[in-house]
């Protein structure tokens, strides 16, 4: 056997190299994609995790809560004078001269005005003159009847004419008692010249002015004067039908009126008409009010409040928590297993950042606060953190307690 003579070529350190960087960038090519699939990966499961994460819903739970206290009604009402009455004439003529304007304090009894009377006047003597007239009449007859009468007794006269002489005296006494009543009539109406002051109060219309025609009766002319008794007012307020029957008498409501801004009268509920308006819907209530300054102006208008007392049966919850399509007004609940449970409810009262609601909901009931668009009715949802740490609270709370 002959002895191998080839010797192996020697790599050169170039070669060895050359190899070495080839491997380096071999490994870091594999370590790069290894840690890119892995990342990737990784991302994938992250990305799954949140889709099924917002694939439920989450809102924020609301609890209902019954209304602690009353609120009020502020309704529009017109002040009107306590007593106030339009003074007519009764008898016709010119007017002679008036005693107070507009604005003038006056007592009961107190002259007005006076009304020059021509007519009347002369009708007053013509029922003078035929009450003199009828009763010497009556006088004539009465003597006539007593000569007849006498001389009944000596047979110069008959029984019928004796009882025709005093039927004559009868009908004579009875046409002076008739024109004696005509003239007291007459007098009567003549003491209407005067016009008077009916109460205390105060002078808020006049007219009528001297010289001006007067006409008797109230059909036919104007009102003279208006005096109204302004030291206590009447409040006239209409309050819709569904909270009339919570008004009742005795109850205080506050008042406020344009000319006096800021500051509040007190008035107090006399009566109701206990009758609702059928065009209005409404119930006419009347209120006091003491006006002994005079602060207060018949006519005007006022602005009242008055205390309604709470309804022990509402539930309040905030007003995005409502729902208004088709069906009405609904709020989205959420039960026990998590599913939504949708409600038809009746809205009692807007508060505007909360409403109450009369009817649809119960006191345990949780209340989704502002649901999402497209939210059914059997849809699982998840409530929010802010949700969970306030219930976890709300349970903290009772078990101290």
């Amino acid at each position: 056997m002959l002895p191998d003579t080839h010797k192996p070529t020697p790599i050169s350190p170039r070669r060895m190299k050359r190899a070495g960087w080839v491997a380096i960038i071999v490994i870091v090519i594999v370590v790069v994609a290894v840690s890119g699939v892995a990342t990737r990966a990784n991302d994938a499961r992250k990305l799954r995790s949140w889709t099924e994460a917002h694939a439920v819903p989450t809102v924020s739970v609301v609890a209902a809560e019954r209304s602690d206290r009353g609120s009020s009604l502020d309704l529009p009402g017109r002040l009107e004078a306590y007593s106030r009455a339009p003074i007519y004439a009764r008898v016709s003529g010119y007017l002679k001269s008036w005693k107070v304007d507009i604005g003038a304090p006056v007592k009961a009894g107190q002259l007005l005005a006076e009304i020059e009377t021509p007519d009347l006047d002369q009708q007053l003597l013509q029922a003078k003159a035929d009450l003199a007239s009828a009763e010497a009449n009556a006088a004539l007859a009465a003597t006539t009847a007593k000569r007849w009468q006498a001389m009944l007794g000596s047979d110069s006269v008959s029984r019928q004419e004796v009882d025709e002489k005093n039927g004559d005296y009868t009908a004579k006494q009875a046409i002076a008692k008739a024109a004696k009543a005509n003239l007291d009539r007459i007098e009567a109406m003549k003491g209407f010249a005067r016009i008077v002051a009916p109460f205390d109060g105060v002078v808020t219309a006049r007219e009528t002015d001297v010289g001006a025609l007067i006409n008797a009766g109230s059909g036919s002319g104007p009102e003279l004067f208006v005096v109204s008794d302004m030291r206590k007012l009447r409040v006239y307020v209409r309050v819709p039908q569904n909270y009339a029957p919570l008004i009742k008498p005795g109850a205080i409501a506050q008042l406020t009126v344009p000319e006096y801004p800021g500051r509040t009268f007190q008035a107090r509920v006399e009566a109701s008409a206990g009758a609702v308006n059928a065009e209005s819907g409404t119930t006419l209530i009347q209120l006091a009010a003491d006006n002994a300054d005079g602060k207060l102006m018949p006519g005007s208008f006022a602005s009242v409040k008055l205390d309604r007392p709470a309804d022990v049966t509402a539930l309040r919850i905030p007003a995005s928590a409502l729902i208004f399509d088709d069906h009405g007004p609904r709020v989205a609940t959420l039960g026990t297993d998590g599913k939504v449970l949708f409600k038809k409810v009746t809205i009692s009262r807007d508060y505007g950042k909360s409403v109450e609601i009369g009817s649809g909901l119960g006191e345990d009931d949780r209340v989704i606060e502002s649901p999402p668009d497209g939210l059914a009715d059997g849809d699982h949802v998840q409530t929010s953190p802010a949700t969970e740490l306030a219930k976890a609270k709300e349970h903290g709370n009772e078990k101290q307690a």
